[in-house]
Order: structure tokens, then C-alpha cells, then sequence
């Protein structure tokens, strides 16, 4: 099944950047229809538009429900069935979320639900998760729904702790995994290996 992918971005964009290239090299069956940032000036536009993937900014600040009805729209209006959110630091609106519902894919640095919820993103998760003296950390791919870090699992990779390990190692290493788990949970997908809710 070949995957008609669309992606939000603020920042770099690591794990779309991956995606993007394996769709390239033939390693995954997907198109990639669009990349669209609530930043104007977007890092992931850079290497998006030199791969001749589509990007539109679409800043959410001074007016979120037009700017979410109109990302609702670009996405359709590109053809995409599946959004791939790789590191967006906004909350999708309700034309989004009711268009795309069970369609939009997130990957979260630390086990869910213990370490999720609105505030819990980036630093604070591994800070969270050493604190609290696991033997292991997750990384979760789940599909995104009204509530923060709370829609259904579709994938789980552990994170095993180190000796001696930091908030500032876990995260470095997380990170590091995040892209090549996405990709393969996406292949997964494609291969009909692994089902959407």
C-alpha cells in the first residue's frame, strides 16, 4: 500500500528528513505530498525543497482557526492520507484533527501515559524518567487526538537505561533512535504488517 504522506514540522524535521529519504532510495512505499511548519523560516524547508517536496508556512499565532482550516486543506488538497508530525511544537486545531481523525501519526521520547501530557515534551520527559529511576525508557508512536500524548499506541520501541545515565544522555540517545524507528513503522504500515486503529 503506498503511503500518501504529509508532514508537520517546526523545526529541523529529522525523522520526515529520513522518511523522505528512503522514500527516495526505494525503501519505503510512500509519496511524500507536502511538509508544512507554522514557521516562516522552517529548517526542514531547506532540504524538503532541494528533495522537490512541497512546503507551505502557515503561521498559527495571530489567527489558529484560519490557520488550521487552511492546513486541513492544503493537506487534502495535496492528496494526503497520512500526516507524519516530526517535531511540531503546535496543537492541531479541530478541522485538522475531524478531516484527519486517526490519520496523524506522533512519535513521544519517553513511555506513555506516565510520561505525556501537555508540558511533557523534549527535556522534561527524559528528566521525568530518570527522576523517577526506570530501568528503561519507550520510545511511542500514536496517533493524535484532542488530548496531548493520548491517542492509541500503534508502535513501541525500548529505550534500555545506562549506568550512570543523565537526562542529557537519554535524550541524546532517544533522539538518535527516533527517525529509524518512525521509518520503520512506517514500512510496517505499508507492508500491511501493522493496522491504524
Amino acid at each position: 500500500m503506498t503511503l500518501r504522506l504529509g508532514f508537520l514540522a517546526s523545526g529541523n524535521g529529522s525523522s520526515a528528513h529520513v522518511i523522505v529519504d528512503a522514500i527516495a532510495a526505494g525503501r519505503l512505499d510512500a509519496e511524500a505530498r507536502l511538509l508544512v511548519s507554522n514557521k516562516k523560516n522552517c529548517a526542514a524547508f531547506e532540504w524538503a525543497s532541494a528533495r522537490s517536496v512541497p512546503v507551505l508556512a502557515l503561521p498559527t499565532i495571530s489567527d489558529p482557526e484560519a490557520a488550521d482550516a487552511a492546513l486541513a486543506e492544503a493537506m487534502a488538497a495535496r492528496g494526503v492520507e497520512l500526516i507524519v508530525m516530526s517535531g511540531y511544537l503546535r496543537r492541531l486545531g479541530p478541522n485538522t484533527l475531524r478531516r484527519y481523525a486517526g490519520r496523524i501519526l506522533n512519535i513521544h521520547p519517553g513511555p506513555l501515559p506516565r510520561f505525556g501530557g501537555e508540558g511533557m515534551y523534549g527535556a522534561r520527559v527524559h528528566q521525568a524518567v530518570v527522576a523517577a529511576g526506570l530501568a528503561e525508557s519507550a520510545i511511542v508512536i500514536h496517533v493524535v487526538d484532542e488530548e496531548y500524548d493520548h491517542g492509541p499506541e500503534i508502535d513501541r520501541r525500548s529505550v534500555p537505561l545506562q549506568p550512570g545515565e543523565t537526562a542529557a544522555t537519554l535524550e541524546a540517545r532517544v533522539k538518535s533512535l527516533e527517525p529509524a524507528f518512525f521509518l520503520e513503522t512506517l514500512q510496517r504500515l505499508a507492508a500491511g504488517a501493522l493496522k491504524l486503529p
